[in-house]
């Protein structure tokens, strides 16, 4: 797919994805090696993106796995057709059942859920294994087979083994730890808060219509609420929705009125608030 590290960030940032070296070094290594990638940091700091960005460039279908608190087999990997098999086993009713269950249990009845369906086939896929912290331990185990092999096992039709690997990302918010057996599967990538050029960049690259001078003091504003202790400091994804907030509103530069006012679109807790427009002192910045 990549050709070098200098393939990778040319054609992410022709997505509009603007890789760090780091980050670009790891989509490399995770390519070449055909290693699962374990994407770590922060929400709001490209993570998920990454994937689309990997996909886009590919021209890849990207499938998604959204793990939350209690996904399960049934909408990881695989689930049998219930309600249709009820109609064959009625329809069938003067065959035995042994020629029945041999029919219901075929492809035909069977609905592919994303681990699954990122191994069948032959078609370039991106598969997104997005915020795999918030699953239950148990789904882990789950990923092992998929993430180690690249093949799931279902009983009743035996293992089904990836003709073509897809590019695996997986995500986390680091809201638990996530086991050593499966970090041990992957290449790891921590995602942090880019340095100030780099989210500079971001920010003209994602608002162009922004002033040069108006995008520093957005960034460095934006650095400035990082550095104290609150509850959530900004996204990347935040800093452009400000960016965005002060075009639309027409402000050429960042003064007392026009922060107080929009600080909501980067702040999202009261207590926040309150102590960034305390502390906050524009004259510094």
């Amino acid at each position: 797919m990549f050709t070098s590290v200098d393939d990778v960030s040319a054609r992410l940032a022709e997505t509009g994805y603007l890789a760090s070296p780091a980050v670009a070094t790891t989509v490399f290594l995770a390519d070449r090696l055909g290693k699962p990638l374990l994407v770590e940091g922060p929400a709001g700091v490209g993570k998920t993106e990454l994937a689309k960005a990997v996909a886009e460039v590919a021209g890849a279908r990207l499938v998604r796995l959204q793990c939350y608190e209690g996904v399960d087999e049934s909408r990881a990997l695989y689930e049998w057709n219930h309600a249709k098999q009820l109609l064959r086993i009625s329809a069938g009713r003067d065959e035995t059942w042994d020629e029945t269950r041999t029919d219901i249990f075929s492809e035909e009845f069977l609905l592919t859920r994303p681990l699954l369906s990122s191994i069948r086939g032959d078609e370039a896929k991106v598969l997104l294994i997005d915020e795999t912290d918030k699953a239950d331990v148990e789904v882990e185990g789950l990923l092992l087979e998929v993430l180690s092999d690249f093949q799931v096992t279902v009983p009743e039709l035996g293992t089904i083994t990836a003709t073509r690997r897809p590019f695996v990302v997986l995500t986390s918010n680091a809201s638990r730890e996530l086991s050593e057996a499966l970090r041990r599967r992957c290449l790891f990538l921590h995602i942090g808060f880019p340095d100030e050029e780099l989210e500079r960049r971001i920010v003209r690259l994602k608002v162009p219509e922004l002033d040069e001078a108006l995008a520093r003091s957005v960034v460095r504003v934006v650095g400035a609420l990082r550095a104290m202790d609150l509850r959530k400091v900004p996204s990347v994804a935040e800093t452009v929705d400000w960016a965005r907030t002060l075009l639309a509103l027409g402000a050429d530069t960042l003064d007392e009125t026009v922060v107080q006012a929009t600080l909501g679109v980067l702040l999202k807790h009261q207590d926040d608030l309150v102590k960034a427009s305390a502390k906050l002192d524009l004259d510094a910045l």
